[in-house]
């Protein structure tokens, strides 16, 4: 791992930022300030691998979270600036957090308080959907954007390197199914060689297994991307922006919704 490849939220709340999807985004990190905690320990994390350590600020408090947020909203309102979603990111999986509905049943009401129109987004890798809590707020938000990788286990395997063997391709996509006509699957296309293994969830095999398990889970839409930062992981290759033209025009031929890019 690059020396330099560690944490890069080091606050609750963060932001705004602009995102090329979502436009101006206030972020929120449910993660240590100085530490990763994540469920995956994927080959091209922004923020590291897991074995840089949780740190030793710890989870933010459900109610210190609630007081940052409004705290930063309100400046936001009252200095007339623009705000279009808050996101939850940041070092690790926001899904972790044990008081993670809470903190969404917060969100929910702050934003209608001081930003109506904006929307609420999670990133969350899919690891705790099978959770009811995790899963009852995550269907409360606008945008519940939902990582799969790859349909095939052993690439996914290959590339988040989840910590739970009992994760399986299978179980999640079974899960993910509960989110149809809502949820927004996320995947990443990287290929590369990791410890001495290869992987490509480009190619024809991977994309038509894709195509297969979203037919199922019938989305509200898929979004794909590539690298865009450093990884953790120096030998992973960014997929050009054509290439992905490409597959996405195959799965929407095939009546998946794919979001611009």
């Amino acid at each position: 791992m690059p020396a330099d490849q560690t944490v890069i939220f080091h606050s609750t709340i963060f932001g705004p930022i602009h995102s090329r999807r979502l436009g101006a985004s206030l972020g929120v990190n449910l993660m240590p300030a100085d530490g990763k905690i994540c469920s995956f320990d994927c080959l091209y994390c922004e923020a590291g691998f897991n074995a840089q350590g949780h740190g030793k600020a710890g989870l933010p408090a459900r109610t210190e979270v609630a007081r940052l947020l409004e705290n930063r909203l309100r400046e936001l309102r009252d200095a007339g600036e623009p705000l279009d979603v808050i996101t939850f990111s940041g070092n690790g999986e926001p899904t972790l957090h044990p008081e993670f509905e809470g903190v969404i049943d917060d969100t929910l009401r702050l934003r209608d308080k001081y930003f109506p129109n904006a929307k609420v987004s999670v990133l969350t890798n899919s690891t705790r959907i099978f959770d009811p809590a995790v899963a009852r707020a995550l269907k409360r938000v606008d945008n519940n954007i939902l990582k799969l990788d790859s349909a095939v286990e052993g690439t996914m395997r290959a590339i988040d390197r989840p910590a739970s063997p009992d994760f399986t391709v299978d179980r999640v996509v079974d899960a993910l199914c509960q989110f149809e006509g809502t949820g927004i699957i996320q995947t990443m296309l990287v290929k590369g060689t990791f410890d001495g293994r290869s992987f490509d969830n480009t190619s024809p095999e991977e994309i038509q297994a894709l195509i297969d398990v979203y037919k199922r889970i019938r989305p509200r839409e898929v979004m794909l991307y590539s690298l865009d930062r450093s990884t953790p992981a120096d030998s992973l290759q960014k997929i050009p922006h054509e290439e992905i033209k490409r597959i996405a025009s195959l799965m929407e031929k095939e009546g998946i919704n794919v979001a611009p890019f």
